[in-house]
């Protein structure tokens, strides 16, 4: 077929349609470098926190110089990230905007996934690499952005979801910590989740365990800002031979896709847990097939797997199962199953992640 052929058999329609979603794409990929620059200079905080402003009040008020605080801003309000009085040549956010970007705590701030997404940019020359090779990329081999958006990410779903929604699905567990529990916490990041369980349950005692060291530096002061320090501890430690035992709960939070040897870790969940106690694993919310995750959620979890997930799988020795980001519940059952447990259900779920509970 000659190539001119072959250009004739293209569906002008179809074609469009893919070239204005390849526009989209691009549109989106520069907004999130300029979502990033905004949160760095605090200029969503600074539209959040007053009137509507016009590019150069939003400059003085921050430091900035006013040209480019101006075709920022034009880049925002064509994102629809903020909004755009043409009355007052003004911009502020809306309420809905103001909760996505500018508050740091509240259950919809999105901020952290564009860390994410920076992150994975950074590591394209280790990726071109790896696809030749087959080589991993460990998770301390990434750029700093990436642990403090992963956190800053994760957090928010945490703070919706995890003691009103999560620890409450599980049988039993919230009375325990009630009356005092002991609770590890595997794959801690910078502490999140750890922090969050500790100031909802002040009975309980706390460990959270992670291999990157820097993060479990940050973990450890945080929880001395919030005085926390006597019942919480931070740690590094695999998640293959952290120490302790007895724990009442163990929980791994968007964490076990990532490692090397999955049913090593389940194995030792088994052994660290007190009779009658309860694993919780977190995983990003997935089907068990390909067509089922061909959706929105689906592509930006298979999108941060490919840079993130599975690298970091096949990086951290062990047979290098590398999940994925996208595994669904019928793989996750047979991990953990292998991993010495005989009960597992899916104990609650939101649009973007599947909430188990495992018992022996």
């Amino acid at each position: 077929m000659t190539e001119n052929e072959n250009q004739g058999s293209v569906d002008l329609q179809r074609l469009e349609a893919l070239v204005g979603k390849v526009l989209g794409d691009l549109g989106g990929a520069w907004s999130a470098a300029l979502a990033v620059i905004g949160d760095q200079l605090g200029l969503y905080k600074a539209l959040a926190g007053s009137d509507p402003l016009t590019p150069e009040a939003l400059a003085e008020k921050t430091g900035t110089h006013p040209r480019y605080v101006r075709e920022w801003l034009s880049a925002q309000a064509a994102s629809g990230y903020v909004d755009y009085e043409r009355s007052t040549g003004k911009f502020m956010l809306n309420p809905e905007q103001v909760a996505a970007f500018a508050q740091d705590y509240s259950p919809a701030f999105v901020q952290g996934g564009f860390q994410i997404a920076q992150a994975g940019m950074l590591a394209i020359p280790r990726a071109v690499e790896n696809f030749k090779t087959g080589r991993g990329m460990g998770w301390g081999e990434h750029a700093g952005c990436l642990f403090h958006g992963t956190e800053r990410f994760f957090r928010s779903a945490y703070i919706g979801h995890l003691v009103t929604d999560w620890l409450p699905a599980l049988d039993g567990v919230c009375e325990k910590l009630e009356s005092g529990g002991r609770v590890a916490d595997v794959g801690c990041g910078l502490g999140a989740s750890t922090l969050l369980m500790a100031q909802k349950y002040p009975r309980s005692e706390f460990v959270g365990f992670d291999v990157h060291a820097r993060s479990v530096e940050l973990a450890r002061e945080r929880a001395q800002a919030l005085g926390l320090g006597e019942r919480v501890r931070f740690e590094v430690a695999r998640a293959t031979d952290f120490s302790g035992a007895g724990y009442d709960l163990v929980t791994h939070f968007d964490c076990l896709h990532d490692m090397g040897d999955p049913v090593g870790a389940a194995r030792h969940v088994r052994r660290t847990l007190a009779p009658g106690g309860t694993w919780m694993l977190v995983e990003p919310f997935a089907g068990d097939t390909l067509e089922e995750n061909l959706n929105p959620v689906g592509r930006v979890y298979y999108c941060a797997s490919t840079l993130l997930c599975v690298p970091a799988s096949l990086a951290d020795g062990g047979p290098g199962l590398a999940l994925g980001a996208q595994a669904g519940e019928t793989r996750l059952r047979t991990v953990v199953n292998e991993g010495g447990f005989s009960r597992f259900r899916r104990a609650t779920q939101t649009p973007f992640n599947m909430v188990f509970e495992a018992r022996a």
